[in-house]
């Protein structure tokens, strides 16, 4: 019943994102100027808490626009009913419904769906991944030198070392492909499929993160945070790639060179 809902509820939140796509919606800013909430994230967040509540009444629920909902349940429900808020806002179809399902502090299940270009991306722990029901894996490149890496720029930063333009401005040096898709989600997913090689990211929250890491996992992938420790969801800092080349970018992300 947990898969069955989690992909209705997915589904739920992709489809009230395409009935907002490309119309008329108030648009309004949280952090900073360009941190935004529209109408479709609250539209979706509340289809799919619908879908969720119909049959588990009683479950945690942690989701950006609401914060946690929380209950006694040793099952949590981590959902980023809109991530790429930006894209969606300027009508650039990089952007999805994450949900991430987490039992007894663990990542069991995860769904990304990005309606506009019709991907569903899913795993369950210990069952692969798969995109629109075939089974996906990571790249095999076998070095960073040859990678193509994805990464996202925080709203707001400390100007420290290694900080995310310096760490940026070290590949771009070197010649390295580095892409910025604007969700975090989409990126783990494309290192999951084996589109990316890569992916580091400086600060994200449980909602950005959660569905994207058991997707890359159970893709034959490794993500952990910046010191090479195995990731959990409420941590900030991130990297996921094929494996092959993930001590080279720990290095990277640390300045050494």
């Amino acid at each position: 019943m947990l898969k069955a809902t989690l992909l209705k509820a997915t589904y739920a939140g992709g489809k009230i994102l395409q009935q907002y796509f490309n119309g008329a919606f108030e648009i309004s800013s949280k952090s900073t100027i360009n941190d935004l909430v529209t109408e479709a994230d609250k539209g979706a967040e509340t289809a799919i808490f619908s879908v969720i509540r119909e049959t588990y009444p009683d479950h945690f629920i942690l989701s950006e626009e609401s914060g946690e909902i929380a209950t006694t349940s040793n099952v949590k429900w981590i959902i980023d009913p809109l991530d790429g808020t930006v894209n969606f806002a300027h009508g650039i179809p990089i952007c999805c419904v994450s949900i991430g399902v987490e039992q007894d502090g663990e990542i069991i299940m995860g769904a990304v769906y990005n309606p506009f270009m019709n991907e569903f991306f899913f795993a369950e722990k210990g069952k692969g991944a798969t995109l629109n029901d075939k089974p996906i894996h990571v790249s095999k490149k076998p070095s960073l030198a040859s990678a193509c890496l994805v990464t996202g720029f925080p709203y707001q930063w400390e100007d420290s070392a290694n900080n995310p333009i310096q760490v940026f401005e070290h590949f771009i040096k070197q010649g390295l492909p580095v892409r910025r898709l604007g969700s975090a989600a989409i990126d783990l997913c494309w290192v999951a499929c084996g589109r990316f090689d890569g992916f580091y990211e400086h600060s994200l929250n449980a909602w950005d993160a959660a569905a994207g890491f058991i997707i890359v996992e159970e893709a034959g992938g490794k993500v952990t945070d910046f010191t090479g420790t195995r990731y959990s969801p409420y941590q900030k800092k991130l990297i996921a790639t094929n494996g092959n080349i993930h001590a080279s970018l720990v290095d990277a992300v640390n300045g050494k060179y």
